[in-house]
């Protein structure tokens, strides 16, 4: 975890999106906190990710997501050396499958 991250603040934020229980109830929050660009821009990180994940080239990615390259490369740099976030998630949705 990124102490400079870490706050009181960013805490209670996170608490309150795992208080979320249904898509619906995910897309009102998202659209009230957050610009649909930078609710897109988290979405792409997402495919990204996924992708990656599934061994598709980083010109695949580019052409289904659009994602630039210094893009792509930053989400390869948080699977390979990050917190771990993408790879929890992308297994947990796995064991769920979706």
């Amino acid at each position: 975890m990124n102490h400079k991250l870490k706050d009181e603040d960013t805490d209670r934020l996170f608490e309150a999106i795992m208080q979320l229980q249904t898509l619906e109830e995910c897309y009102n929050f998202f659209e009230d906190l957050g610009t649909i660009a930078e609710i897109k821009a988290f979405a792409q990180r997402f495919a990204v990710a996924t992708m990656l994940t599934e061994k598709k080239t980083y010109r695949e990615i580019r052409e289904k997501t659009g994602a630039s390259e210094a893009t792509i490369s930053r989400v390869n740099r948080a699977l390979n050396y990050g917190a771990d976030g993408y790879r929890l998630i992308l297994a947990r949705l796995a064991k769920k499958g979706k």
